[in-house]
């Protein structure tokens, strides 16, 4: 593609300039719409497994195109949840009942989208994020800051002159439904679409993946889970 992937503007300090809120919140709708046409629209229903911004690839007017099927699962009828020994994805990205339990589903694929929509709004990735003292992921603080009604602060620095103050709240907001602990509460690719062009009220978030209320410890890693749980986890 013309402009390569994702990441290598959103995460590149000479290049994040080029994606302003405008090209950014159109990327997030694109991803939005890619990833429900995998899970309902196509002939097979489809499981990515690998959502992440490096395979998130630009045309060039910055359009986004899903890419890198090699982790990818089809699924023909209603069944589109299954279990797997071999945990297989990019770390940061991964939903816990996926890195845990080896269960994937077409909410895992919403979990990883949650997660890069966080790194749209921040241009900062999950698993190399810290903040001062505290040992919060991306995630963790994203969550803080949205409880404390200062979910704003959580913009990349270099969309001041650009954002558009209710979309950027309304990204943060659907992410972080799309992000809860446990696949059940997360909502459907049809009904992030929808929550994303429309100005209705949106449901509260409970709290992410690999955060803890009670402490401020680390959060779970996947390399940290019992060996009994799963075989083998692949990061790429």
């Amino acid at each position: 593609m013309t402009n390569k992937s994702l990441d290598k503007y959103l995460f590149d300090e000479t290049r994040n300039s080029m994606l302003d809120w405008p090209k950014r919140f159109n990327i997030i709708q694109g991803m939005a719409r890619g990833i429900l046409y995998l899970h309902q629209d196509s002939r097979l229903q489809i499981i990515h497994r690998d959502l992440k911004a490096g395979n998130i690839l630009l045309d060039g007017d910055m359009n986004p195109k899903i890419s890198d099927f090699g982790l990818a699962r089809k699924f023909v009828g209603s069944d589109t949840a299954t279990k797997t020994k071999k945990v297989v994805g990019t770390h940061g990205y991964i939903s816990p009942e996926y890195a845990i339990h080896g269960q994937f589903s077409i909410k895992s694929d919403v979990y990883s989208f949650g997660v890069l929509v966080l790194e749209i709004v921040s241009g900062r990735k999950n698993r190399e994020f810290c903040h001062d003292d505290r040992n919060d992921n991306l995630l963790g603080h994203a969550w803080k800051l949205y409880k404390q009604g200062r979910s704003i602060e959580l913009m990349s620095a270099s969309l001041q002159a650009s954002c558009v103050i209710p979309e950027v709240l309304r990204s943060i907001h659907v992410a972080l439904l799309c992000v809860q602990n446990h696949a059940k509460d997360r909502p459907t690719m049809l009904s992030v679409v929808l929550m994303l062009i429309s100005e209705s009220v949106l449901p509260q978030p409970k709290h992410p993946a690999f955060y803890s209320e009670e402490s401020s410890s680390e959060p779970e890693s996947v390399s940290s889970v019992d060996d009994s749980m799963i075989t083998h986890v692949y990061p790429r």
